[in-house]
């Protein structure tokens, strides 16, 4: 009985030495170190400056409307229509302006058709003048010598004041007449331009960017038909943030980008209005736009101010990872990889500008090999070896 009981023993201290030699694994091996290439990370020298949006508007936009009261009979345009300088572009009933004009024409022929008879009727008077003058000197003469009566001199000196008389009236109704003509004539001029008012001409060339009315639309003095604005003297207005006030200037050079025209336009500052908008603090700077076809008023546009250069710590874009919002990098700390989140600002080609979360100097790990992970062991050479 003893010596089963220690049979049994001996077996069961077997099994359970083979049961613990069995659930023992072997012994794991380390990683090899991925091979990795590194950059220091250092400042760069960035353009400096900032941005504003706007939109492109012709320097000069006039509105085209009437002097006079009448029935639009034409309108020779439309909208987005180029028109020249000086071509008509309305017309206004102008029947009853030509009556006026032709009634003025009239009053001036009759007035100048008078100056024969004056002129005649000054000749006359003259003539009779120097008769009358001739006269009394005789008479003078022949009363000093005594052959002459007193009444008869008195009568000679009567009919010399009364030519003087006819002159000065003849020559006055000449003055009467020269002053109805100019009065005629006058008239004549302004019938001429109020007919002329009846033909709208474009102020400039440019382009037809509104149409508010339409033939038969009764007119009004002042009442707006075309809207035009000048040919090839458009500019961009942006508006610039409050905070860059003191440092926009006129004259700035500024290039310009605008989505519907290809390539940037170099612009330059013409005009700022000091005044800051409440609502949005921001102020507006007209930038005056080279001629290029294609520019159209409405336009969007981004004007790029140029500031001179600042220093900035940057990294290749193609070393950042992207995980939702939150940006990162890897560096290497001794043999060993580190993952660092960092904050980024304005991008330049193919760099990034880094605000937090690197330092100047650090070794940036760029390439970044495929499953790199935080902490794994690393050592220098070419990007894509290791494991």
């Amino acid at each position: 009985m003893s010596s089963t009981r220690s049979g049994l023993a001996v077996g069961l201290v077997l099994l359970s030495g083979c049961g613990q030699h069995a659930a023992q694994p072997p012994a794991a091996g380390k990683l090899p170190p991925v091979t990795v290439s590194t950059r220091s990370v250092g400042i760069s020298a960035w353009p400096d400056g900032f941005e504003a949006t706007g939109t492109v508007r012709a320097k000069a936009v006039t509105t085209v409307a009437s002097r006079l009261m009448g029935y639009v009979r034409e309108i020779r345009v439309r909208e987005g229509d180029a028109v020249a300088e000086g071509q008509t572009l309305v017309i206004l009933d102008s029947r009853d302006l030509t009556s006026a004009h032709k009634q003025a024409e009239a009053a001036l022929a009759e007035a100048r058709s008078g100056v024969p008879e004056a002129e005649s009727a000054i000749r006359a008077a003259r003539a009779q003048l120097d008769l009358a003058r001739t006269t009394h000197r005789r008479m003078e003469d022949l009363l000093s010598k005594k052959s002459l009566a007193q009444q008869e001199y008195d009568v000679s000196a009567a009919r010399l004041r009364a030519a003087e008389s006819a002159v000065e009236m003849a020559e006055a109704r000449r003055i009467q007449l020269n002053e109805r003509i100019r009065q005629a004539q006058q008239a004549v001029e302004s019938a001429a331009v109020a007919l002329g008012y009846a033909e709208i001409r474009a102020p400039f060339a440019g382009r037809v960017v509104a149409r508010k009315a339409e033939p038969g639309t009764m007119a009004a003095p002042g009442m707006p038909l075309l809207e035009i604005e000048q040919a090839g003297a458009l500019r961009l207005e942006a508006m610039v943030d409050e905070s860059r006030l003191g440092v926009v200037r006129t004259g700035m050079s500024v290039t310009v980008r605008l989505d519907a025209v290809e390539g940037p336009l170099t612009g330059r500052v013409s005009e700022i209005t000091p005044a800051v908008e409440a609502a949005s603090r921001t102020f507006p700077v007209k930038i005056d736009l080279p001629h290029r076809t294609g520019i159209r008023s409405g336009m969007f546009g981004r004007a790029e101010f140029a500031l001179g250069q600042r220093r900035v710590l940057a990294a290749p874009a193609s070393a950042l990872v992207a995980d939702g919002q939150v940006i990162s990098v890897f560096v290497a700390e001794g043999d060993t990889a580190r993952k660092r989140i960092v904050r980024t600002g304005a991008s330049r080609g193919d760099e990034v500008e880094i605000l937090a979360g690197l330092a100047e100097g650090d070794r940036l790990i760029h390439p970044r090999p495929a499953g790199l992970r935080d902490g794994d062991a690393i050592a220098p050479g070419q990007a894509g070896e290791g494991r």
